[in-house]
């Protein structure tokens, strides 16, 4: 995420490293925190038949606060020094056009289901960025989840998020 760590400063078309990287440095923290609480929880130790369930995920806790704590100490203490550019101004543009999207997909998943949800999604996609004719668009939209239904739910017996609509039809 630091990328280039030059002098030149951060013009006015761009966004700066320091904030992005605090934030996910943040967030990362906070997940850390997170994992290592529900571990102690359910039990970092050792049993008479193993590690318990939290032994393993308490150590990733660890790195991950460990790691992620480590960059955010890094960029306070080089805050007022750091230059470098995240990303230009067009840049970010273009990630928040991918970003709003899938955030509608995500909160779509509770209301329609995985399954309509990602058909909408990859109709979104093709249609708007692809320039794919309507019959195209269909038929990927509709056979990606319908391949994954196939593969999860039949294949594996893995049970994915579904709405009242997907059970209404059999989902």
């Amino acid at each position: 995420m630091s990328g280039d760590r030059g002098s030149a400063g951060v013009s006015g078309d761009a966004v700066g490293a320091r904030w992005p990287e605090l934030i996910v440095a943040l967030a990362l923290m906070v997940l850390g925190t997170m994992v290592i609480a529900d571990s102690l929880r359910v039990g970092i130790g050792w049993a008479d038949d193993g590690p318990r369930s939290g032994y393993f995920p308490f150590y990733i806790g660890l790195a991950l606060l460990g790691s992620s704590g480590w960059v955010f100490v890094k960029q306070l203490l080089r805050f007022k020094r750091d230059h470098a550019v995240f990303a230009e101004r067009e840049q970010a543009k273009l990630v928040l056009a991918m970003l709003w999207p899938v955030t509608v997909y995500v909160a779509a998943i509770f209301l329609v289901g995985i399954y309509l949800a990602s058909a909408a999604l990859i109709g979104y996609f093709m249609l708007r960025y692809g320039k794919y004719k309507a019959l195209p668009t269909a038929a990927v939209s509709f056979g990606v989840p319908l391949l994954f239904f196939l593969v999860f739910e039949r294949w594996f017996l893995v049970q994915l998020p579904k709405g009242p609509i997907e059970r209404w039809l059999g989902f």
